[in-house]
């Protein structure tokens, strides 16, 4: 497994620095190293006080992590003062390894980290070691002496740096159309997209993530490309823990993409359950299918269900295709729908109506609401307004909505519950008590 290496100072919050670094690493699966430089005393809405680390307990931590380990590449973040600016120079400078310098110079929810006379030996001592340095708009005007109110700016201030002494330079974009300015003799604009959310302990995972790409042997442009994508996703994935700016969230989409394989796990299990167990009665002559959306569904894309529906065949239910994302577009209009009033209801399933489905859903208690398409408005989506109807006027989500149908729309009973396979158990639960 590549191994890296952050040079920096410690969040007690777990928002920035050492914290932010380590999750990205183990997130884009490189294993991370660390060498402390200083203490920070803060939250979600500032610094309250710094204690730098000793520079000889510095230098044991690096020696004690290379002497072992094999480091792939590293990266500096919070290097509070010329001493140790000046001493991680000097620990690196025989180094073979691929160095990122994000130059941190303030805390996101604000506070100074980096002293006036540092930003002199950084330039002189440390940056002419990196392969790149990631100013953001601040820090390059800081180290530039520019002002930087545009894409032609950055663009002038980046070369400038990087005559300065550095390899390459990335001028992150939060402040100029998201767009980050990437120069090494020739520039390069990665684009980016505005996204919502806490923007807490960004830049230290940004630079990490160009950290883990260059150790498992990444390009540096590409590198940088993907490590743009990789903070927007953390950015979206951002949940706020305190009252201040919120944390980035590095693992959030790795739980997104493990949510969804989960859905997809629990449709499929309960489409074993309908094969094996429910009553082929209960298929209405359109078919039926069942769908279950993840935590955060905002479309049908975020909604699985079976392909092809649920159909009778041979007197049995029969799955035809695969649960997939995006495959239902009637079951998963219900699903959202009732997320809307009660984010836990994430499934449902439509089966036949009938009088006696109706009482065999009474005599296992569960709530029963309709709706008439005679009351139907024009120009909405049934299923949208139907459900949004029922839950209204009920106050809540009932397990089972159904309707008596009309001119060329079939009746129907929708169960509801909080994952399909809940929902599956009371269809079978149904069609026995018929």
């Amino acid at each position: 497994m590549p191994t890296t290496l952050t040079i920096a100072g410690v969040d007690p919050g777990g928002g920035a620095g050492v914290a932010a670094d380590l999750k990205t690493f183990a997130a884009l699966g490189v294993h991370g190293t660390c060498v402390i430089t200083s203490l920070t005393a803060q939250n979600t809405r500032g610094v309250v006080s710094c204690q730098d680390i000793p520079l000889e307990f510095i230098e044991d931590q690096f020696n004690a992590v290379v002497s072992d380990i094999q480091i792939h590449c590293a990266k500096t973040g919070m290097l509070s003062s010329p001493d140790i600016v000046r001493t991680v120079a000097g620990l690196l400078k025989d180094r073979r390894f691929p160095l990122v310098i994000d130059p941190v110079m303030t805390a996101e929810a604000g506070g100074e980290l980096l002293k006036d006379d540092a930003v002199s030996v950084l330039i002189e001592e440390l940056m002419p070691l990196c392969t790149v340095i990631t100013p953001n708009v601040a820090e390059a005007e800081r180290l530039s002496g520019l002002k930087i109110t545009d894409l032609k700016d950055a663009k002038k201030a980046a070369k400038k740096i990087h005559e300065m002494g550095a390899n390459a330079v990335i001028v992150t974009g939060g402040h100029l159309e998201f767009t980050d300015v990437f120069f090494d003799g020739e520039v390069t604009y990665i684009d980016g997209t505005m996204v919502n959310g806490g923007t807490h302990g960004s830049g230290c995972t940004h630079s990490a993530a160009i950290t883990a790409e260059l150790a498992k042997g990444t390009p540096l442009l590409l590198a940088a490309q993907r490590a743009k994508r990789f903070i927007e996703q953390a950015i979206l994935a951002s949940v706020a823990i305190g009252t201040g700016s919120a944390p980035v969230n590095q693992i959030g989409p790795i739980l997104a993409e493990a949510q969804r394989y989960q859905v997809l796990r629990n449709v499929e299990e309960a489409v074993g359950i309908i094969e094996k167990n429910m009553a082929h009665e209960l298929i209405p002559e359109v078919g039926c299918n069942i769908a279950m959306a993840v935590s955060t569904a905002s479309s049908t894309l975020d909604v699985a269900a079976v392909q092809g529906r649920i159909v009778r065949l041979r007197s049995a239910p029969h799955a035809v295709g695969c649960a997939t994302f995006g495959a239902s577009s009637h079951i998963a209009r219900i699903v959202l729908t009732a997320m809307h009033s009660d984010a836990t209801m994430r499934a449902a399933m439509n089966i036949r109506f009938s009088r006696e489905a109706l009482a065999a859903c009474e005599n296992i208690g569960l709530k029963i609401s309709s709706f008439s398409r005679e009351d139907e408005p024009e120009g909405v989506a049934t299923m949208e307004w139907g459900v949004s109807e029922v839950i209204q006027r009920e106050g809540m989500v009932p397990a089972v909505i159904y309707d008596t149908g009309g001119v060329g729309k079939e009746a129907m009973i929708r169960i509801l519950g909080r994952n399909a396979v809940e929902v599956a158990g009371r269809a079978v639960e149904i069609g026995r008590g018929i």
